[in-house]
């Protein structure tokens, strides 16, 4: 039996030929658009639904909704999607991990991240210009984006809380994506660890 449209709907032959058939699949053309399509992920919508019409709805396995917002370009709104989990943070040589993992989530257009980092060697970090990693390539922001992290307290004058700035491919001091600290500190003292959390938007 032949079949038309996104859904697949079936159109019958016969002997109500050949009126009949066409009537059937001009109906089914006009209702297809109006289902809820279904699809196993996000790349199996974008490579059956590029050329849908505005307005069509698409669901995935995983409970995933979004809607086509262009009748041209495959652009979709998210109506839901499970948040994703976090990914391990990379860092560079000569920290690690102190009591949390440090990690990063992005959700939309905002990424989140957490944990602790310290120095390997044990030593203070310096509180200013210090680069801890980089986030991964899809949480790399349009422009500079800083945010407000804790740090420990230590040295005179105190100061508990320090500046992080991840870096956009506008910044040319270091790669984009790079993760560092600023601090009212200046170089005279250091942190025996730091806690990166916090989020940024990348839009």
């Amino acid at each position: 039996m032949a079949t038309v449209g996104y859904a697949q709907l079936p159109i019958p032959g016969g002997g109500d030929a050949p009126v009949g058939p066409g009537n059937l699949a001009a109906l089914a053309a006009a209702i297809d658009p109006h289902l809820l399509q279904h699809v196993a992920n996000k790349a199996e919508r974008d490579e059956l639904y590029d050329d849908a019409p505005l307005h069509t709805a698409v669901t995935a396995d995983d409970g995933s909704l979004w809607l086509k917002t262009s009748a041209t370009a495959n652009t979709w709104a998210v109506i839901y999607e499970p948040d994703p989990g976090w990914r391990p943070m990379t860092l560079v040589a000569g920290f690690e991990a102190d009591q949390t993992d440090p990690e990063v989530k992005r959700i939309g257009n905002q990424v989140w991240l957490r944990g602790r980092i310290r120095k390997t060697d044990g030593t203070t970090i310096a509180p200013n210009a210090t680069k801890f990693g980089n986030v991964p390539s899809d949480c790399i922001p349009q422009q500079l984006a800083a945010y407000a992290g804790g740090s420990s307290i230590t040295g005179d004058p105190i100061v508990g809380v320090a500046r992080f700035e991840v870096y956009s491919p506008l910044n040319t001091q270091q790669t984009p994506g790079s993760l560092m600290i600023f601090s009212q500190d200046g170089d005279t003292y250091g942190f025996t660890w730091v806690d990166i959390s916090g989020s940024y938007w990348i839009d």
